[in-house]
């Protein structure tokens, strides 16, 4: 039976971090997947998926771009509906009042992106984005340093252990710190995988 760690915290920000989130099934088809990106012209440069150029030089794709009209199609798209599940939900909801709309959600947008050596995010924050959630793996033994989620203002970090979860609101400043790795050609996948669900309510009109 799957051991899901929850921990929740109110400080320096409301978040949630789960641990040992997907089980072996789900992370099969997860793995799946993000090997067939880290192969060549599959994931894209920084102008290519509207990222700010200059903030970041690490590649990715918008799953919700690519199956628009058929999701079942990505294994990630099917496997992550658990980030979505009630019980996960209302762990994160009942933080804070301003996490509150997070159990409401009826919409949300996925992002696969690859660190490898050298890559980093600056710190930003997603203003139009109400709630993030990022889950992310890596190859073991891990054989990169750095990667790690940073919080500049807020003196914190998260370490990005493989299979886990971490969800907070959109308003917080974030990044990610540069990836170091040796002897390791980009295609080997040995980097870090972050997978990014934008997500939130909109009133039906």
């Amino acid at each position: 039976m799957q051991d899901i760690e929850v921990n929740i915290s109110t400080t320096p920000f409301p978040h949630a971090i789960f641990r040992n989130f997907y089980n072996d099934r789900e992370l099969d088809l997860i793995w799946e997947e993000l090997n067939f990106y880290t192969r060549p012209n599959k994931l894209l440069d920084v102008k290519e998926y509207m990222g700010v150029v200059g903030s970041t030089n690490a590649r990715a794709i918008i799953l919700d771009d690519v199956y628009e009209n058929h999701r079942s199609i990505s294994n990630i798209l099917t496997v992550n509906r658990k980030i979505f599940y009630e019980e996960t939900l209302e762990v994160f909801s009942n933080i804070s009042d301003c996490c509150s709309l997070a159990r409401d959600c009826n919409w949300d947008t996925t992002k696969v992106r690859y660190y490898h050596n050298g890559e980093y995010y600056k710190p930003h924050t997603d203003k139009a984005m109400p709630f993030l959630a990022f889950s992310y793996f890596h190859k073991q033994p891990k054989k990169f340093t750095g990667g790690e989620l940073v919080f500049p203002k807020y003196d914190y970090s998260f370490d990005c252990d493989n299979n886990s979860l971490i969800i907070f609101p959109g308003w917080v400043e974030h990044g990610v710190n540069e990836v170091s790795i040796q002897n390791s050609d980009y295609y080997d996948g040995h980097g870090r995988y972050a997978i990014t669900s934008f997500f939130g309510s909109k009133e039906k009109g």
